[in-house]
């Protein structure tokens, strides 16, 4: 018997497929969304038409709903914005990528940042 097939008979045996993945992804944690108040709701839309008017790039926090379990993660994205599409309720950055105006949690620029909002 070569060394190699020896050593396999002492392998460890799975009986229960996909046990290990099953466990990993039980103990695996996500974020609920947090709810904003409508003032903060306001001073996001602020924040969203003065990036979106001044074309300056931003950096926009937003949840990223788990696909396999209740909750999601929060994300941050850095772009320019080049369409606030009201119909899909959705913001559209420069590279393509889309974000639903509900998941959006905030938006931050130097220039944002130092105006009175």
């Amino acid at each position: 018997m070569t060394l190699e097939n020896r050593a396999a008979q002492f392998a460890p045996f799975a009986a229960l497929t996909g046990h290990g993945a099953a466990i990993a992804e039980t103990t695996r944690l996500t974020d609920n969304m947090s709810e904003m108040s409508g003032e903060e709701q306001m001073r996001l839309s602020r924040r969203l038409n003065t990036a979106y008017e001044l074309h300056i790039e931003v950096t926009i926090t937003h949840f990223l709903p788990d696909r396999l379990k209740n909750g999601g993660v929060y994300e941050k994205l850095r772009g320019k914005i080049k369409k606030i599409d009201e119909t899909e309720r959705t913001v559209i950055l420069e590279d393509g990528k889309v974000i639903p105006l509900d998941f959006i949690s905030a938006i931050e620029s130097d220039v944002i940042d130092n105006l009175d909002y």
